[in-house]
């Protein structure tokens, strides 16, 4: 692979997944770890990536106000924003992760909606405030300065002592095999809790990143119970997800 043709796959990578980890990618293009982070400082000082130890992350990724210039494939995922609205109910709790796709879930919900919104996303939360009707609760513990989430022990605990009706996953990668995969093993740890802590677990990610895969397991194909993608339902894409008994939107 040229570099020119390996630094577009580098931030191909980057805007799909949000974080790329230079192990990860000297695997995927069958090249040396040195290549990768000399590439992603290229990419850095063009002002096209946020280098970090590591791996690198995207712009949007990186910011707490998400203004819609720069968000990858915008227009799939207020699509996918849409669908998920229409599941909620006023008198929900509903947890939710952080990412772009919910922060457009967050702007699609209807004025009138009376519901409460638990989440650890400073820019969910954030976006939350807007909303005229909703109740909004922050899970508060140290706050991982990547991501922009409340992250530890604590946020766990609180993650724990919830009982919701929905939870909505931004997800970075999923397939039949491995189920939902991440890259950063704080985000990967809330996930799981707020899996455990929902009576229904709602994934919500553009069709690029069906059957996909990332280095750190977070559940089983078996604990959703409803996949959204900005595809009609019948994509052949999306047939063995709804063979394994998901609900696909």
């Amino acid at each position: 692979m040229l570099k020119k043709e390996r630094q577009a796959y580098i931030l191909h990578q980057v805007n799909l997944h949000n974080k790329v980890l230079s192990s990860s990618l000297s695997t995927e293009i069958s090249v040396s770890e040195d290549t990768i982070r000399r590439d992603l400082q290229e990419l850095a000082d063009e002002g096209k990536i946020i280098k970090v130890h590591g791996g690198a992350l995207s712009h949007s990724f990186s910011q707490v106000y998400y203004p819609s210039n720069n968000v990858y494939s915008l227009d799939n995922k207020k699509i996918i924003a849409q669908k998920a609205a229409s599941l909620i109910e006023d008198g929900m709790f509903v947890l939710t992760t952080g990412g772009t796709t919910i922060i457009e879930l967050a702007r699609a919900l209807p004025p009138q909606l009376k519901a409460t919104f638990i989440s650890g996303s400073i820019p969910v939360v954030l976006e939350y405030m807007h909303h005229p009707s909703i109740e909004v609760i922050l899970i508060g513990d140290k706050v991982n300065k990547n991501s922009k989430i409340t992250v530890g022990a604590e946020a766990i605990a609180q993650i724990k002592r919830i009982r919701a009706d929905l939870c909505f996953l931004g997800i970075n990668a999923i397939d039949i095999k491995n189920g939902i995969t991440d890259n950063d093993w704080d985000v990967v740890t809330l996930k799981k809790a707020m899996i455990e802590s929902a009576q229904k677990v709602v994934c919500l990610t553009i069709a690029e990143k069906i059957n996909s895969l990332q280095p750190i397991h977070i559940d089983d194909i078996s604990k959703i119970h409803t996949l959204i993608t900005e595809l009609p339902p019948d994509d052949p894409l999306l047939k063995p997800y709804k063979d394994a008994g998901i609900e696909v939107l």
